[in-house]
């Protein structure tokens, strides 16, 4: 599949600021950035722990190459907005941030440069790259379109349960519920009583409504937005029973569920007013950290439940990736950076710092699974996500702004899940043929 274009390139293990691993290859990073030195390098972060982890690694990048990283701080709903109106144009970012949804749009339109012209200059690539270390599914979800990879892993995770293990004790269970039907139908009328809720599912009109609740109760009841032939399959018996399924959970949730975003939800358990959340793996940090969160030993870590079809997790996170629009210099010392802060030399100190690397051998390092609760619940949801969770084509943009309106409507009790569907599905196919799936003008490809 797509690592395959880099199995002849990727000849270790990782970039690292330190000279003696590169140095055995005649390779460092300090060599190789000295024709940039003075060179500033654009990039949008989110506001999220992991950004703020490379931030605080950043001095020491700077310090060795001389290249000048500018960050420019987006919150999640405004990072791809902000990103096009640059790229079309032809303004000043030099590296590209892409979520698992945008990669499609962000290669059709060329905007980023496919990896093999920086890993296969030998005065760039860094001899310890290893590409394979990468979770395969993570590489090719978040940096690869159309057999082509673009970009590297950088703040990737998965959705887990993260569960207040004294309220659940309290209510008389000895773990969080295994299945969505458990959940729902065992722990929920047990643990929402007298103020408190069993569970919170951020909802908010935006991509938090499309990925992380709408799409979170289609593929664990084996639902899907798309059938084979890329038309809506919202009103299979499938997706019916997991939106059907949402809206009876709700009783369980706090009232207002729906204007909850990943803020509000992350806090309900943090001060303990919800017993159980599924949220990013990002969050982790926030959950553990005595200055943000009264959980304390409380705190507990599970995979996601599971649905009649299996574990089906969220999948989320990020690439970075060289922008075409800036020049030669510029994309020597994106490259740069994005090899340096995705490496497996860097993972441990990335993760120490809070964020959450997708290279495979930092989880197996000693004593990192007993510290990082979530190690083993991660490396589980990453051997069989659902790459397609959301659709990863160029067009995911403008289906989403339909997903959010109408699974809003659902949830609210403005029509029915059969309606809701019905109408999202008929939109959601006009834009799919306007953009030319049915007519045979691009391939049926997620």
């Amino acid at each position: 599949m797509l690592k395959s274009t880099f199995r002849g390139l990727a000849l270790g293990a990782a970039a690292s600021l330190s000279l003696s691993a590169g140095q055995a290859f005649g390779w460092s990073l300090e060599e190789a950035a000295k024709p940039y030195a003075g060179t500033t390098v654009d990039v949008v972060f989110l506001l999220r722990p992991g950004y703020e982890a490379a931030e605080k690694m950043l001095p020491e990048f700077e310090a060795a190459t001389g290249i000048k990283v500018n960050i420019i701080k987006h919150p999640y709903e405004n990072a791809l907005g902000e990103q096009v109106r640059d790229f079309v144009a032809n303004g000043d970012l030099d590296i590209a941030l892409i979520d698992l949804v945008w990669i499609g749009n962000f290669a059709e339109n060329e905007w980023i440069v496919p990896l093999e012209k920086f890993t296969s200059n030998a005065a760039l690539a860094d001899p310890e790259l290893d590409i394979d270390d990468f979770f395969p599914l993570v590489l090719n979800a978040f940096g690869g379109w159309n057999d082509t990879v673009y970009g590297l892993p950088f703040d990737n995770y998965s959705g887990l349960m993260f569960y207040n293990s004294c309220m659940l004790k309290e209510a008389g269970f000895d773990g969080p519920p295994k299945t969505w039907s458990e959940l729902k139908d065992v722990y929920g009328p047990a643990l929402t009583k007298d103020g408190k809720y069993a569970f919170a599912l951020q909802s908010k009109r935006n991509e938090t409504q499309s990925a992380d609740s709408f799409a979170r109760v289609l593929w664990p009841f084996g639902g899907s937005f798309l059938d084979d032939k890329f038309k809506s399959n919202l009103l299979s018996a499938e997706s019916q029973a997991g939106l059907k399924f949402r809206q009876d959970l709700m009783q369980y949730m706090p009232e207002g569920i729906v204007a909850y975003d990943h803020a509000e939800t992350v806090n309900a358990l943090a001060q303990g007013d919800v017993a159980m959340i599924t949220e990013w793996s990002a969050f982790y940090s926030t959950l553990t950290s005595s200055e943000t969160s009264r959980l304390g030993d409380c705190f507990g870590v599970a995979p996601e439940p599971m649905g009649p079809a299996g574990r089906k997790p969220a999948l989320g996170g990020f690439s970075l990736a060289v922008a075409s629009q800036a020049d030669e210099n510029e994309q020597a010392a994106a490259y740069l950076f994005i090899q340096w802060v995705t490496s497996k030399a860097n993972a441990k100190r990335y993760l120490e710092m809070g964020g959450v690397p997708a290279r495979q051998s930092v989880y197996k390092l000693p004593g990192v699974a007993e510290e990082y609760k979530f190690v083993d619940a991660l490396v589980e949801s990453w051997q069989d996500g659902v790459p397609e969770f959301r659709p990863r084509f160029a067009e995911w943009p403008e289906i989403t702004e339909i997903v959010q309106e109408w699974g809003t409507k659902i949830m609210l009790g403005n029509v029915t899940t059969e309606e809701g569907a019905a109408e999202l599905g008929k939109r959601m196919e006009a834009v799919l043929e306007e953009a030319g799936y049915y007519a045979g003008d691009k391939p049926l490809a997620q």
